[in-house]
């Protein structure tokens, strides 16, 4: 059941150093011992806002948290303020449970319930379609993290071959179709939003909740974006101008040389800049 909702100023961190700053601190090739001081200083809660995984926090059921980050994960793009009005938007027609209404539903209430809903690119219709999805998955697997481990293999190096399963699953009943809400590894998408949903889910710390203990971090991949993209490029731990799948792996990599069981593990501290107010993400 949902939380009360804390203030925006709960979460606001109070001392953010510029880019330059961060990139200063760490040599072209970071050791491990940098990369920890980094994770110490911005891996905490009180850094999370204005960050969508703050709305992870309302929930307590494990149910929920997995429907409420696949729902803020999917709308992570564009401006923070927008991301997080329709993030908000979303879960607040939703009710106090948002596994409960997604259960209750059908395609027909889900498009009623988010007429004229709009982010961006995605329509109501769109949303209608992910929570479509979802719900089949929840009906036929219990829980979202159980349909993405019938496509897993506990030899797959990574989670690409679940989580092309589990996309592709999602969008088997997604009425309507869910526009581009849910890209796939497949078509040689980096996958942001989705590896960024892995990482709540999978990661459990002082900032990632870490509903998913069956999936193993080692196998996660660096949720890629434009900001990514450039700390990796000034890091040395690529030389790829795409921020396409291809260069999300050879990131990732990077990171798992210096923490070869949690390759994401500083993934929240080093895009702390990239998610304030005003700046795309």
């Amino acid at each position: 059941m949902r939380k009360q909702p804390r203030t925006a100023g709960h979460f606001r961190a109070k001392h953010m150093s510029d880019e330059a700053t961060v990139a200063d601190s760490l040599p072209r090739v970071p050791s491990k011992a940098a990369m920890e001081a980094l994770y110490r200083k911005y891996n905490r809660r009180e850094f999370v806002h204005p960050d969508p995984l703050e709305f992870l926090y309302w929930y307590d059921d494990p149910l929920d948290r997995e429907v409420a980050g696949l729902v803020a994960s999917a709308l992570a793009y564009g401006r923070v303020r927008q991301i997080l009005r329709s993030v908000s938007a979303v879960l607040d027609r939703m009710g106090p449970s948002p596994s409960a209404f997604v259960l209750a539903n059908t395609g027909r209430r889900f498009r009623s319930a988010f007429s004229g809903f709009k982010h961006r690119f995605t329509t109501g219709d769109d949303m209608a379609g992910l929570l479509a999805g979802s719900r089949a998955v929840l009906k036929r697997h219990g829980s979202l993290q159980a349909c993405f481990m019938s496509g897993s293999r506990r030899e797959d190096p990574t989670i690409l071959r679940g989580l092309t399963l589990f996309v592709g699953e999602l969008k088997q009943d997604a009425c309507g179709g869910c526009g581009t809400l849910l890209p796939s590894p497949a078509g040689g998408s980096a996958c942001k939003r989705l590896n960024l949903f892995l990482r709540w889910m999978v990661r459990k710390d002082a900032v990632d909740p870490g509903e998913w203990p069956a999936v193993l971090r080692r196998k996660l991949l660096v949720p890629l974006d434009t900001h990514m993209h450039g700390i990796g490029l000034a890091l040395g731990l690529t030389g790829r101008k795409q921020a396409d799948l291809k260069t999300a792996v050879e990131i990732t990599e990077g990171f798992r040389a210096i923490v070869p069981e949690d390759p994401v593990r500083y993934d929240f501290a080093l895009t702390r800049l990239g998610i304030r107010d005003g700046m795309d993400v």
